[in-house]
């Protein structure tokens, strides 16, 4: 058995959790698959998360994460932290939404697989960045967002049992 480069390993880990076969259960888009845009707008509770939102969320850091590998300082996401769903959140916008996500983990996985891997060991950020940085690595960033989108995608799942048992 071949042991994989670091990086080989991290472009597994993100490919799993997004599309493929993860250890924790089902992937993010396999969970999304069928999720109509009403769906994804509902709030089974009012402090609860909608898909939508959840999705939004993990777009936003994903280009974040790309954003720091690409040699920028560490930084909120340029869509911010949990982005406001469009002006007319219906089925072109969802699947709209969906498609973005789709090419911001694609751009994510890219940028890791070019990624020099003696550089994985390195700290993100430099000291005039420390809130949003230093003391992580980038091989702990990427690491960090699988475990961040394996985190949502299980909420995900969760508000999508809620959404479809209250409409009965």
């Amino acid at each position: 058995m071949t042991i994989p480069s670091h990086t080989a390993f991290l472009v597994d880990q993100l490919e799993r959790a997004h599309a493929g076969d993860p250890w924790h259960g089902s992937s993010r888009a396999s969970i999304l698959a069928d999720v109509t845009s009403e769906e994804a707008r509902s709030r089974p509770a009012p402090a609860v998360h909608s898909i939508w939102e959840l999705v939004l969320h993990m777009t936003a850091w994903t280009r974040e994460v790309t954003r720091r590998l690409q040699g920028h300082l560490a930084a909120e996401p340029e869509m911010g932290d949990w982005p406001a769903l469009p002006a007319a959140p219906d089925e072109r916008a969802w699947q709209a939404a969906l498609a973005d996500l789709e090419r911001a983990h694609l751009a994510l996985r890219d940028t890791v697989r070019a990624f020099d891997e003696s550089r994985l060991a390195a700290r993100v950020g430099d000291e005039r960045n420390a809130p949003l940085g230093t003391g992580v690595t980038f091989a702990q960033t990427i690491n960090g967002l699988v475990q961040h989108d394996a985190y949502h995608s299980g909420q995900v799942a969760l508000v999508k049992k809620l959404v479809r048992t209250a409409k009965g």
